[in-house]
Parts: C-alpha cells; structure tokens; sequence
C-alpha cells in the first residue's frame, strides 16, 4: 500500500499504532505500509492499518489518499478470517482507494 502524504505534510513515517504489527516507511520520496518483521502479529492488523491509513486519509491533514491493490485488500480480508470477495466489486480496479476501502467498512466487522 502507499500512502499519498498531504501537501502540508512533508513526512511520516513510524507505528501508527502498535497493535496492527504495521508501520509506514519511506523509500525515495515515497511512503509504503510495511509489515513489522518480527513478533506475533494479530491475523487483523493487515486489514486494520489498512482502514486506519484510510481514515487519515478522510481528514486529509496529514494523508491525502491511499492506493491499495485489490490483491493486497484481498489478502488483508484473508488474513482476518473474512470473506476476500467482500472487495470482489472492486476486482476490475487497478487500484483502490481510500474512498473505496471506506465504503468497504461498513461490511467489515472488526
């Protein structure tokens, strides 16, 4: 996943929150969600930073947008334990964003 930065935040990088197992890196300018490489991670926390960099994305304070490929919201949904065609609608994008993860939440119930 990357995240689009807002134009008035120049960097962010670091844990969001400590239970998802995730963080956000940056590599040449740009920002990616990383999975954490060791410790138990929870089967949800994929799927959770997914929809919390989607939320930060709504304030547009620090995150503008996200972009997510439909294989990589499949998976989180998988990892969670829930059904991966709860994004099948989204299966002919190339890319999601964090608008369509939003309007996933609703069906997600974590």
């Amino acid at each position: 996943m990357e995240i689009i930065l807002s134009p008035t935040c120049t960097s962010l990088t670091g844990t969001l929150n400590k239970k998802h197992g995730y963080y956000i890196r940056e590599s040449k300018g740009r920002f990616f969600g990383q999975r954490k490489a060791k410790g138990n991670l929870p089967s949800d926390g994929h799927l959770r930073f997914i929809l919390d960099c989607a939320e930060l994305a709504q304030c547009h304070l620090f995150v503008a947008d996200i972009l997510v490929s439909p294989n990589e919201l499949s998976d989180a949904l998988t990892e969670a334990g829930l059904d991966p065609s709860l994004g099948a609608r989204h299966d002919s994008a190339e890319v999601l964003h964090a608008s369509d993860i939003l309007s996933l939440k609703h069906q997600i119930c974590l």
